[in-house]
Formats: structure tokens, C-alpha cells, sequence
């Protein structure tokens, strides 16, 4: 097979959206080697440091539309470009697909992530809300079949957009492997000392936004006497500062650290000397950082409801998004009883198996082979 992906995120974006084009590409790389693969990018500029394997070829916009307006070629003239290489496979990683699409000979998929911006939808500008819901809900209706990386999400596209359940294939995503081997003991004392980082701690890894929610963690930590410190791994939003003050005005202050430019090889280390992991967001389309602390044996806090149990099935416990008692009762289980530790470790470990990278390789592959 000849499969063109999107690579607008895998060369441009450090995070989710990048993290998983990136991800994709390789593993269809490493498990399938007989196929070729071709990256489409409006800007043929390596931002992320990302390497592109050995045999992939990368297509840039020709012509004057290239040159003058290359985000428009991705829209509007992408198709060209793609039967011209006779790709068997177009894949929109990131939502979107080009609005020619069907002018391109070859059958496509596109994967949606989440549809927060419909189901929440005063977490989003109004402008961002109408871009996405036009771009987003276009692509699904060209497509030849969806991906949704959760069984949340086919929900959502089923409930919100009317898409048949039978055009849409869940395809759950992995992490990456780095998580897949603890850090050594010479690793952690180094990343430790490299930011700073306290004996024991509260960790928290994602974007430090309003909808990641660590303000229920940072209010358990107030009023539970939970006294070890938190660190927040993640984007700085103006939600970040939200939480500084309420620290400050409980005399807390001093245990919150927040770092907001961590190195992606540094985190292995950093869920290695965690005492426990929260990501009590209000709604995600998966959650990875949930796979990563399981792959890293941390026990792990989670929210109730929507996709979380999916992601994190029997290994992890659970409260509900603004239940302050639950977060508090829920820290003291995992940090003062080291059994309760010790099983959910060894639980994580077995439930992530289902994750790994062969298993997502062989549920991409499974569903190329469905469209030809």
C-alpha cells in the first residue's frame, strides 16, 4: 500500500495532536516496512526535532499556490498532489481532511480525538468553536471512514453530528515507549536534581488549563492536610496563576512547583519518583497521561465517567470532577497505605497491555485493509 499522512502536526506540534501523527507514522513504519508512506506538509520545516525515517517521503505544495498560500494548498489543492503519487490511503491525523479530497483517486480516514469544543462548549472562543465544527464535521462527512481513538468519541460523533456507527472504527492510542521501561535509579537521581524535584510528591502532567481541573487537587491538598508537595508538568495558561493565588491565600504556596518546559525523556523519570499521578480533567477524548503513569507503575487518580474508564479500566481510582471529598479521601488511600499502592501498580501493568504499540498497528492496519 501507498499511504499519504497528514504531517502538519508531526513536523509543527511539541504535544497531543503531534505526539500522535508522529506516533502513527512510526509504528506503521516499524510493523509494516512493505508499504510506502508519504507525509503531506504545507511548510516541509522540522520544528519538533522530529526525524523523519529513512524511505518516507515528505511533499511540500508546488506551483504558485505553494508558493503564495501554502496553508490553502493543504485545504483546496491537496488532492493533486496526492493522485499524482498514487497513494492507495489518505489519513487526516488531526481532524481534518483536505476539501478535495475526493478528487484524489485514493480512499481516505480521518481521525478525530474529542469534540470538548461541542460538548463544552464555553471552554472555546466562539470563532475557534465554528472553525473547528466546519473544518472537523466536513472531514467526516468525505471521509471514507472515521477513527475514533475512544469509545467516547464515536459516541460523541454518533450523538452530535448523526455519523452512522458503521462508517467509524475505534482505534485506541498508546503512549511512547519510553514509558515502557521504569528509569533506573542513576536517572532519577539526575532528573531530580536537574529540576529540583522533592523526595516525595503529587504529580499532575498535561496542560495546566481550566478543563484539566488541578484545582481540585490543589483545594484536597488545603483542606485534607495532605502535606507533600504537587508538581505540574505542563503549558502555562492563565488558569496556572488561578491556582498560584489560591495557594497563596492558603498558605500552600511553598508545595506547589510547576514546570512548563519538562523534556519529553525526562518524564519516565519524573512518574518514576512520583508517590501518586492525578489527571481529574473534566473531559478528555482519551487521556494518555493516564497509560504513561500505568506504563511507569504510579498509581493514578482519575475522573468518574466519560472516556477515563476506558483508558484506565480496574487500575486506577476514581472521583468525580468537582467532588472535593472524594479527591481528599482518594489521595489519603493511595499515599498512606503502601498496599494499596503496591496493587494498583501491579493492576496498572496488566491493563496497559492493550495499548502497546503492536496492538495499535494491527487495529490501524485492520482498518486500511477494510477500506480497499
Amino acid at each position: 500500500m501507498r499511504i499519504g499522512f497528514d504531517a502538519k502536526r508531526m513536523f509543527r506540534n511539541n504535544s497531543g495532536l503531534g505526539n500522535y501523527s508522529r506516533s502513527t507514522l512510526e509504528l506503521m513504519k516499524k510493523y509494516y516496512p512493505q508499504n510506502s508512506y508519504l507525509l503531506y506538509s504545507a511548510y516541509d520545516k522540522n520544528n519538533v526535532g522530529f526525524v523523519i525515517p529513512e524511505g518516507v517521503e515528505t511533499v511540500t505544495p508546488s506551483g504558485l499556490l505553494g508558493d503564495v498560500a501554502p496553508s490553502l494548498w493543504r485545504s483546496l489543492s491537496m488532492a493533486r498532489d496526492i493522485r499524482r503519487r498514487k497513494c492507495d490511503i489518505y489519513h487526516g491525523l488531526s481532524n481534518e481532511l483536505p476539501l478535495d479530497i475526493r478528487h484524489s483517486g485514493a480512499k481516505s480516514v480521518v481521525t478525530v480525538h474529542d469534540l470538548i469544543f461541542v460538548r463544552y462548549p464555553n471552554l472555546y472562543k466562539k470563532a475557534d468553536r465554528m472553525l473547528y465544527t466546519y473544518k472537523y464535521r466536513k472531514s467526516c462527512q468525505l471521509a471514507d471512514r472515521i477513527i475514533a481513538i475512544s469509545r467516547q468519541t464515536k459516541s460523541d460523533l454518533m450523538e452530535f453530528w448523526g455519523i452512522p456507527e458503521e462508517v467509524i472504527d475505534v482505534v485506541y492510542q498508546g503512549c511512547n515507549p519510553i514509558f515502557y521501561k521504569r528509569a533506573d535509579e542513576d536517572t532519577i537521581a539526575s532528573v531530580r536534581a536537574k529540576y529540583g524535584l522533592p523526595e516525595d510528591f503529587i504529580l499532575s502532567v498535561g496542560t495546566i488549563e481550566e478543563r484539566k481541573n488541578l484545582m481540585l487537587t490543589v483545594r484536597a491538598m488545603a483542606e485534607g492536610g495532605i502535606d507533600i508537595p504537587l508538581v505540574a508538568c505542563g503549558r502555562h495558561t492563565p488558569y496556572a496563576d488561578e491556582i498560584m493565588e489560591y495557594a497563596v491565600s492558603r498558605g500552600i504556596s511553598d508545595r506547589i512547583i510547576m514546570l512548563h518546559n519538562v523534556e519529553m525523556n525526562d518524564l519516565p523519570a519524573i512518574y518514576a519518583m512520583a508517590s501518586v499521578a492525578v489527571y481529574v480533567s473534566i473531559f478528555e477524548g482519551f487521556g494518555i497521561p493516564i497509560i504513561e503513569a500505568l506504563n511507569s507503575g504510579t498509581p493514578m487518580i482519575t475522573t468518574k465517567g466519560g472516556v477515563f474508564g476506558e483508558t484506565g479500566g480496574d487500575a486506577c481510582l476514581y472521583v468525580g470532577p468537582y467532588e472535593l471529598d472524594e479527591m481528599i479521601e482518594a489521595l489519603h488511600k493511595v499515599l498512606d497505605d503502601k498496599q494499596t499502592r503496591e496493587k494498583m501498580t501491579e493492576t496498572g501493568y496488566r491493563w496497559v497491555e492493550r495499548f502497546r504499540d503492536s496492538a495499535v498497528a494491527a487495529n490501524l492496519r485492520e482498518v486500511y485493509h477494510k477500506m480497499l
